[in-house]
């Protein structure tokens, strides 16, 4: 503040407190005293005397004067509009936070103490109890520019500081030795970009507090989505490396690093030396092309979704495929570190083994979103169902991609099938399969829907043998010969030789096949754009008629259309039937590809939901 101007606000100050000693119940004297002190930046004071002006007003015998206390708040009312604001805000923040110009690492109630000592805070109170209706957009913006927190992101050295080595002690003060060092170097970048907060994993989370641990890992990704800014640190990649170290770099291999880049909106990578990556001094590198170009090919996943994810079951497979080759120092993190990309929250059991933590995901994806394409995987079958695989590695090789008609060759084989299928018998196995249950998980156990082939012969072909894995010729009623190669020992056995157990070759149903719109995509009834009949109105029989028709011919076509699909190859399950009426999965090391013999006689196929273990 210039000196001028200190000296007019201190004049003015000197007027005030005159005309409090002329009258000191008068609410003027001290209004005047607020606007003086305020202008002169001591909020403090001014806040006390907007306190006494409210006294006056209060204890006014003119009732005139009294009302005009209507439009103010008081301090209290006025930190009350303001905590709520924070509470918000801080509901999508960590638990705990380093002070960037401290260098201490301080809990929610030190983080609002602080706030309240800033002129931010005293302005904001200050405006408030002036305006009682000021927009909650100012508060907002205000309350946002404060709490605003940078987040870490980096790969784990060997020696990292956690909570017990900082807590109580000036991060700045400590020696800069391994990941102290990084974590001064952090925190000063931060506070160079003006920010107040910043967090890192290693030493912001109470490792040892069970509660806590549950609850920082289930909101990770929402912290990372609401931060102000996260910083990516990359140790491996030199001083000014050249476009292509962001994808060599081990911070590119490891499983928590997934959630940390989708989730930002705004991201800055660092080299090692704390410079920026390839020189680039935009404020967010989401903006590169180049850089995120460079990502794209490191992680597999599409620029759109690099720039603008969004957590959900939507593309569960394509998900789990980017988190294939990741690692994790802790075996059950490699699904807990997905939490938060498919928006789900589940208990954190550290010691239930990698196996349990993965199929635990996988459940809840298949049960909450009816979306079976995880169950399309080639590998080792998991002890947790046999439906899922064991490792995450599974999911690295593409989904099964199978031979698809074009629209000319699917009308072409609906006129052909019209001749050759009972429409009716066509639209009751359409009706059949529109009205199956989704998959389901309950107990580990999956309620699996699918279209079932039993198996009539299995023979080993010694021919075909490999040095792990035993390759079988397969029959099954109304789909072409197969051969499946699997670890497994399976019994051998055909028509003049059966055995007692049940073998069936499965397709599992997916939804999709049955050719229907996808309702959270179609637009919203438009008032203006279709006129609905009054419906006291008689209708025109003839019109109605004709548009029953025009649905009846829709449907028909449907389900030849679906009979179509379900003659063409697909990916299937073998199951063998146990002790208890239950399947189970054999896994194969490599997808099983069948077909159906005679697409005419597809309606007449069996189906079912069967009980997987």
């Amino acid at each position: 503040m210039a000196d001028s101007e200190k000296s007019l606000w201190e004049d003015v100050l000197l007027d005030a407190q005159k005309v409090i000693e002329l009258d000191p119940l008068s609410h003027v004297g001290y209004r005047l005293k607020h606007t003086a002190l305020h202008g002169a930046q001591r909020y403090d004071e001014a806040i006390e005397a907007f306190e006494m002006m409210l006294a006056n007003l209060d204890n006014a015998r003119d009732m005139q004067i009294r009302k005009l206390r209507e439009q103010y708040t008081s301090p209290s009312k006025a930190d009350g509009v303001i905590q709520k604001v924070v509470n918000v805000q801080l509901d999508t923040a960590p638990l705990r936070l380093l002070n960037t110009t401290t260098g201490l690492l301080c809990d929610r109630e030190t983080q609002i103490s602080a706030f309240k000592t800033t002129t931010e805070y005293k302005k904001l109170l200050l405006s408030i109890m002036k305006h009682a209706d000021l927009p909650r957009e100012i508060i907002t913006d205000v309350v946002a520019k404060y709490f605003g927190c940078v987040m870490l992101s980096h790969r784990w050295e060997r020696k990292e500081p956690l909570l017990h080595d900082i807590k109580d002690k000036v991060a700045y003060q400590l020696e800069p030795v391994g990941g102290l060092r990084k974590l001064q170097l952090f925190c000063k970048k931060a506070h160079q970009a003006g920010f107040h907060w910043a967090w890192v994993d290693s030493c912001c989370i109470d490792q040892n507090n069970n509660v806590e641990l549950q609850k920082s890992l289930n909101s990770m990704f929402a912290w990372y989505y609401h931060a102000a800014l996260t910083i990516v640190y990359l140790s491996d990649v030199p001083p000014s490396s050249k476009s292509g170290a962001l994808t060599k770099s081990a911070w590119n291999t490891r499983g928590w690093t997934v959630p940390e880049f989708l989730a930002p909106k705004v991201i800055l990578f660092y080299q090692q030396d704390w410079t920026l990556y390839l020189d680039n001094d935009s404020h967010n590198h989401k903006e590169s092309v180049e850089i995120m170009h460079e990502l794209e090919d490191a992680t597999g996943v599409d620029a759109h979704a690099l720039i603008a994810f969004q957590p959900g079951m939507r593309d569960a497979r394509e998900k789990l495929k980017w988190a294939s080759t990741r690692v994790t120092t802790v075996a059950e993190d490699i699904a807990y570190s997905l939490f938060g990309i498919f928006g789900i929250q589940l208990p954190i059991l550290y010691g239930e083994n990698k196996e349990n933590a993965l199929g635990r995901l996988l459940q809840e994806i298949v049960a909450r979103s009816g979306d079976i394409t995880a169950l399309d995987w080639v590998g080792q079958p998991s002890s947790f169902n046999s439906c899922l695989p064991a490792n995450i590695s599974s999911y690295a090789a593409p989904p099964c991609a199978l031979p698809s008609l074009s629209e000319d060759q699917i009308q072409a084989a609906v006129f052909s099938l019209r001749h050759t299928v009972p429409v009716e018998l066509a639209s009751n196995f359409y009706d059949r399969l529109d009205n199956m249950s989704a998959a389901r998980f309950a107990n580990c156990r999956l309620h699996l829907p699918c279209i079932v082939h039993r198996i009539t012969e299995v023979r080993r072909r010694q021919d075909l043998a490999q040095e792990t894995h035993f390759a079988y010729g397969v029959k099954a009623d109304g789909v072409h010969d197969l051969l499946i190669t699997t670890e497994e020992t399976l019994v051998q056995f055909s028509w003049a030789r059966p055995t007692r157990q049940t073998f069936f070759l499965v397709r599992p149903w997916d939804r999709r096949l049955l050719d229907l719109p996808d309702f959270a995509e179609q637009p919203a009834f438009d008032d203006d754009a279709v006129d609905l009949p009054d419906p006291e109105s008689p209708l025109d029989h003839s019109h109605s008629f004709a548009k029953q028709e025009q649905i009846d011919s829709e449907c028909r076509s449907r389900a030849l259309r679906l009979i179509v699909r379900l003659g063409q190859p697909f990916g299937a399950f073998l199951l063998a039937q146990q002790r208890g009426g239950e399947y189970k999965r054999i896994a194969s090391d490599r997808d099983i590809i069948a077909q159906v013999k005679d697409a005419a006689s597809v309606h007449n196929m069996d189906i079912r939901t069967l009980e997987i273990l």
